[in-house]
């Protein structure tokens, strides 16, 4: 008779286990306490979906390192893009060239971010710096000083892009002041409406409009609007169609740029390359970085080349911008996100969303399941509607006892964001660690 093959169980220690324990308080104390650490998850290596703490404790990983490792943890045919780059040379900074960079230029320009219209990319390393660059674009092509963002949004926390940053009080505290002429106005939550009206997206651009423009804000000072095209850390929210195409409407009659921060929604999350593409709408300016470089440190300011190339010699720059070893990573990050793991992240994502709408209909404090292929948000609340943030956050760390590695995101919302590469049977098991994870929370 032949045995029955399973899998070796995902948690062998009590944790955090001891390995874990010292290494974090070695860290206490030569490592900044300002991370927004949760659960104590001290890793130790990773192999695509998997990724093994320092005790052995093997967990399945549905952050991707906050969606970077869109390929997957150690994806091979990264690491040997890593491997074969590094072997030639490491760095020689961006006052010269090298053929990685260019060719990262192209392949952005060839998968047509903005239609139709050709592109010109700034390479820089992360996704606080592309937004920065973006700014300084739009201001130094329009010669407007004004900006408007979105309540909710989080776009980095370096001082422009923390002029921008939302998402979180705690995240300007003590700041500022920041970057000065960012006016905020609210993101469409059809979830959680503040507007009269069932259409949300339309509410908004009506209150840019007609009160905003109106009453505050010179329509012809603004240089640019930034949006998240499916907001991240504001809550994984999904906007109302025709939001994004009336937003590129009122900026088109105003002459100002629209930036989409596709940082954490683009490069195949959603299930197509740029989360902008579900509705058909391309920006003026896009910033790129997260899973780009499948871990590596890489981000990307692209834009319209008719802006980009306004640009003079000087004008913005760095010392790692087009670094050869980061434009490998990117390369083949692209090829495998092209070639099959969007299109993965599509099918194995309407069949989660499928999965966590029964899981829904089991628990009445799931008060909304949303999203777009694997950018996927689940909304916990009481019983009055409102926001569960404490039953979120101890859900997440009960999920982590039982192996599923999850992070939070608005004020009470759990989001997956694991690699493109996952199957069915990963969300059949994240399910079921979930499904016990808040079962628990609920009875304790």
């Amino acid at each position: 008779m032949t045995a029955i093959a399973t899998k070796p169980p995902r948690i062998i220690t009590e944790l955090p286990g001891p390995k874990a324990k010292a290494l974090m308080a070695r860290d206490a104390e030569v490592v900044s306490p300002s991370y927004p650490r949760g659960v104590p998850f001290v890793m130790h290596h990773g192999k695509g979906a998997d990724a093994w703490d320092v005790d052995g404790n093997r967990f399945l990983d549905f952050c991707a390192g906050i969606a970077v490792c869109n390929t997957g943890h150690a994806h091979p045919k990264v690491v040997q893009a890593i491997k074969d780059a590094a072997d030639n040379f490491l760095h020689i900074s961006s006052d010269f060239w090298n053929e990685n960079w260019v060719r990262l230029a192209e392949r952005i320009n060839a998968l047509k971010p903005m239609g139709d219209e050709p592109v010109m990319s700034f390479m820089c390393q992360s996704g606080a710096e592309s937004v920065e660059g973006a700014l300084k674009l739009a201001r130094s092509v329009t010669g407007r000083p004004r900006f408007i963002g979105f309540l909710g949004g989080f776009h980095g926390r370096t001082m422009g892009a923390l002029a921008f940053t939302a998402s979180k009080y705690t995240q300007q505290s003590g700041f500022f002041p920041t970057m000065p002429g960012v006016t905020h106005v609210p993101y469409p939550n059809s979830f959680r409406p503040l507007f009269v009206g069932d259409d949300q997206g339309k509410a908004v651009l009506d209150y840019i409009e007609n009160q905003l423009f109106q009453n505050n804000v010179p329509p012809k000072d603004v240089a640019a609007i930034l949006v998240e095209p499916i907001q991240g850390e504001g809550g994984y929210i999904v906007p109302p169609d025709g939001f994004l195409a009336g937003l590129r409407a009122l900026c088109d009659k105003h002459g100002i740029l629209l930036i989409f921060d596709e940082v954490q929604a683009g490069i195949g999350r959603t299930g197509k390359m740029f989360a902008s593409q579900h509705w058909g709408v391309t920006p003026d300016i896009m910033t790129l970085a997260k899973g780009l470089g499948s871990g590596i440190p890489v981000g990307m300011v692209v834009a319209k080349k008719k802006y980009m190339s306004q640009w003079k010699r000087g004008a913005h720059g760095n010392t790692y911008g087009g670094n050869p070893v980061a434009a490998a990573s990117a390369l083949a990050t692209l090829d495998l996100v092209e070639h099959g793991l969007m299109q993965n992240a599509e099918k194995v994502g309407a069949y989660f969303m499928t999965r966590l709408r029964e899981l829904q209909a089991r628990h009445v404090n799931i008060g909304d399941v949303r999203g777009k292929g694997l950018m996927i948000g689940v909304e916990f609340v009481k019983a009055d509607g409102t926001a569960a943030g404490k039953l979120c956050d101890d859900i997440i760390v009960r999920a982590y006892h039982h192996g599923l590695l999850l992070l939070p995101c608005g004020q009470s919302t759990v989001r997956f964001m694991p690699p493109l590469l996952i199957t069915n049977d990963d969300v059949d098991e994240a399910i079921e660690m979930l499904d016990a994870a808040i079962g628990e929370a609920l009875t304790a």
